[in-house]
């Protein structure tokens, strides 16, 4: 039987209305992922969480030690589950993420958190990139409006271009309703 793991990527206190940085239906989406995460621990699969720290003091949010940069609270981590840290967008970059993966013997992530178009985005890329099947929670996910080119691009058209494209060729993407149920029927 395949060994999966959730991943958890960067569900901080910056994110939450009151931070630096509020993504559009944060809230939602993080109660979803509390959701899978129960299920997750029950079951006894891997749980990964992911943070993201920027280096400089200066930076537009997750600065280095702020209480912006913690983990939410609907998403801390217990005492068996690592905490990555990462610098850049892509949460296999430059951490210990796939070797957290590998000594697991995992084969499939489910992957949560924010933002969609940026690392949600990479860290999908990266895992199916890399051999793992993936599956994405799209309402466990969240992300804000955008601007290109004069053009103002609403959170809900961002996510669901970014998922549709994930979906394509990289995950399966699905609601978290969707998972659960799948994963019951498997038990």
């Amino acid at each position: 039987m395949a060994k999966q793991a959730l991943i958890l990527i960067d569900i901080q206190n910056d994110y939450f209305p009151g931070g630096k940085w509020p993504l559009d239906g944060v809230d939602a989406a993080a109660d979803k992922t509390a959701q899978v995460l129960q299920a997750f621990r029950q079951a006894g699969d891997a749980v990964i969480h992911v943070r993201h720290e920027f280096t400089s003091e200066d930076a537009p949010f997750f600065t280095p030690g702020s209480e912006g940069a913690h983990l939410h609270a609907k998403a801390v981590n217990e005492a068996n589950e690592p905490v990555v840290l990462k610098h850049v967008v892509n949460a296999f970059r430059g951490t210990d993420l796939r070797a957290l993966l590998e000594q697991r013997a995992i084969t499939e992530v489910v992957v949560v958190g924010n933002m969609s178009h940026m690392c949600i985005d990479a860290v999908v890329r990266a895992a199916a990139d890399l051999g793992y099947k993936v599956t994405l929670l799209h309402d466990a996910c969240a992300t804000r409006g955008l601007e290109f080119n004069g053009q103002v691009i609403p959170a809900a058209q961002v996510h669901g271009a970014y998922m549709a494209s994930l979906a394509f060729a990289y995950a399966d993407v699905v609601s978290t309703a969707e998972y659960l149920k799948a994963q019951a029927a498997a038990a």
